[in-house]
């Protein structure tokens, strides 16, 4: 498993490199429009960070439902726990909305 994990990492790293080797746009003979590569990335960054809260809520849920199900006399610390965790989680993708409201313009 490790070693799918590093393949495939190399594999990425590679992927991403390409763009370095991209002709500038000093070069060449088309007057192409310059991409905005801050929005695009933007767009990523908030994309894997949705997914991220939404696994990440998804298994703080999870955990609750079945600690309540073992011990339904600490429902009420677990309720709390599970409101702060989830609080805190949604607050991450907040921030990378904050981040791209603020970079891109």
């Amino acid at each position: 498993m490790r070693k799918v994990t590093f393949v495939f990492l190399g594999l990425a790293a590679l992927f991403l490199a390409v763009p370095a080797f991209a002709q500038g746009g000093g070069g060449g003979g088309g007057a192409a429009a310059p991409v905005n590569w801050v929005a695009i990335t933007a767009g990523f960054a908030m994309a894997i960070a949705s997914g991220v809260c939404a696994m990440a809520q998804a298994k703080a849920t999870a955990a609750a439902a079945e600690g309540l199900a073992r011990n339904p006399a600490a429902a009420p610390a677990i309720r709390f726990a599970l409101i702060l965790a989830l609080v805190l989680i949604e607050s991450m993708a907040l921030y990378t909305l904050a981040m791209i409201i603020v970079k891109v313009k």
